[in-house]
């Protein structure tokens, strides 16, 4: 009865108040704990809510159901193939779609249903095989970026075939921690090619140039990926290389002149079958027949020959030359050594034959002094930069040890010469000789004359009277040592200025007793007068 009035109010709410309700049912279904019947009512009514006109009303029931493994999986198959921003929701998180509902939504959805499969948790190896073969390239970017999708080797060459021009998916792939070596070298191929395009449209180099400059970079990389790998992985990459037909004579003997043997011995034992050990043993005595009968078997020109045996030769001679726990030569690029052994091996050969591989080793010749020269300015760079660096300490030590020489020197005593003292005598504002001596009572300026006669007689000091209210004391020079001070102060100018405990004492010194007498005649006889 609840569902059907339910159904019925539907029809004429909003569809805010639509969503609202469809969401709130779902979740009642699903985790309400519901009697058998109120269900079964509620299951009906959810599904009838997929005819809804309204895209949100389906889109709160996908909200709804996309995380429950419970979901009526009538619900999430039709929601699933609903508009693509409501098929995503339960594409991307819904456990009830099975790996057939995946790849039928990588068939025929778009790629924002199809990016939202690519970033599903635990994504199959059958899934992501039919995401390699259909997907776009956004698509194909989040699925290697998913680290929990299961990715076999064949889908990223796959991705790389049909999209490795696209930048976004190489570096994607590059960074990808299990990535293998021959998806690497398949991404550096591609970088390569679009690289020697590029040149070619440019008119930077003609189309032969550039696919030789393509080859010849294709080669290095190769090697560079191979570095570091264990036998199985080579296996598998030099296994890459022949089905695409780019292991060559050229590659194995770019091998065998840096000193990446590893890669040589798996490579000749791709090609004729034999064990890598047995290559090895072969490939350690070049000089004998065996070598040459491998050579043939792997199917490599015949002109090439000496140079393999010179190169195997002088690799051999440094081998053997080289004290223990010393780095190998040729463990990292093309070594000069083995290339001229090649080159001198080559120059019995009749020109004709020998044109080809000495115009080979002597491009070889010239990318290896090119590399030596690279590392030699490195090196040169990394030392100046180390002596600069250890300049620049020292000069900081001895400018840190000067400043506390100079802080912890003591100072030798010198003499202090204080100037004369120039006394200003400053009188207030307002107030004149007169005023002061009016305000002085005849009994203050009879003591104070007194005290200043036993202190300090007034001829004592010269008074030099023109018109000025200044009065000038030449005092001695005083010469006093001061051996605890470090900094010696500038010679002391001392302005003394009117000030209330010493105003009295200014002025009458400023005064002679002559012009003090007069001034009393005056007073005397104006006051006699008045």
């Amino acid at each position: 009865m609840i569902i059907r009035q339910f159904l019925s109010w539907t029809r004429d709410a909003s569809i805010d108040r639509r969503a609202e309700a469809a969401a709130a049912l779902t979740r009642a279904y699903l985790y309400g704990g519901l009697d058998a019947g109120a269900a079964r009512d509620a299951r009906s009514a959810i599904l009838a809510l997929l005819d809804d006109p309204a895209p949100a009303v389906r889109r709160a029931l996908a909200q709804a159901c996309a995380g429950c493994a419970t979901a009526p999986r009538p619900l999430v198959v039709a929601l699933a193939g609903d508009q693509p921003d409501i098929a995503a929701l339960v594409l991307r998180r819904s456990s009830v779609l099975t790996d057939a509902d995946l790849v039928d939504g990588i068939a025929v959805g778009c790629e924002t249903t199809r990016t939202a499969i690519a970033g599903r948790l635990g994504l199959s190896h059958a899934v992501s095989g039919a995401m390699a073969e259909i997907g776009g390239v956004p698509s194909l970017t989040a699925l290697v970026r998913n680290r929990s999708a299961g990715i076999t080797t064949g889908s990223l060459l796959r991705m790389v075939e049909r999209h490795g021009d696209d930048a976004g998916l190489r570096n994607a792939l590059t960074i990808r921690a299990d990535l293998p070596l021959e998806v690497r070298q398949a991404v550096t191929a591609r970088v390569a090619a679009s690289l020697s395009a590029f040149a070619v449209a440019s008119g930077w180099l003609t189309p032969a140039r550039g696919e030789r400059a393509s080859r010849e970079a294709l080669e290095r990389s190769t090697l560079e990926v191979s570095a570091g790998a264990d036998g199985a992985d080579l296996a598998r990459l030099v296994s890459h290389l022949r089905i695409r037909g780019q292991l060559n004579a050229g590659l194995i003997l770019r091998a065998i002149l840096s000193g990446r043997m590893a890669f040589a011995e798996a490579a000749l034992s791709d090609l004729t079958g034999l064990k890598a050990d047995r290559v090895a043993g072969l490939m350690h005595d070049p000089s004998a027949s065996g070598f040459a009968a491998l050579h043939r078997r792997a199917g490599l020109p015949a002109v090439l020959l000496p140079a393999f045996v010179a190169a195997l030769s002088a690799w051999r001679e440094a081998d053997l030359q080289a004290e223990p726990g010393q780095a190998k030569p040729g463990s990292a690029t093309l070594s000069r050594r083995m290339i001229e052994r090649a080159l001198t091996a080559c120059e019995t050969m009749p020109l004709a034959e020998a044109q080809s591989v000495m115009a080979l080793l002597a491009r070889y010749e010239a990318e290896a002094a090119r590399e030596e020269s690279r590392v030699a300015a490195k090196a040169m760079e990394a030392k100046a930069s180390r002596e600069t660096r250890t300049r620049m300490q020292i000069l900081d030590v001895e400018w840190r040890l000067a400043q506390q020489l100079v802080s912890q020197r003591p100072a030798q005593p010198t003499p202090l010469a204080l100037q004369p003292i120039r006394i200003d005598t400053v009188v207030e504002r307002g107030r004149t000789v007169e005023a002061v001596l009016d305000s002085l009572s005849d009994g203050l300026m009879a003591s104070v004359r007194e005290a200043r006669a036993q202190v300090r007689p007034l001829a004592a000091a010269p008074i030099d009277l023109t018109g000025h209210d200044l009065v000038t004391i030449d005092v001695p020079s005083i010469v006093v040592s001061q051996p605890e001070f470090d900094v010696v102060p500038d010679p002391v100018r001392i302005d003394v200025g009117m000030s209330p405990t010493r105003d009295v004492d200014a002025v009458l010194d400023a005064i002679p007793d002559a012009l003090i007498a007069s001034y009393r005649a005056d007073r005397d006889r104006m006051r006699l007068a008045a």
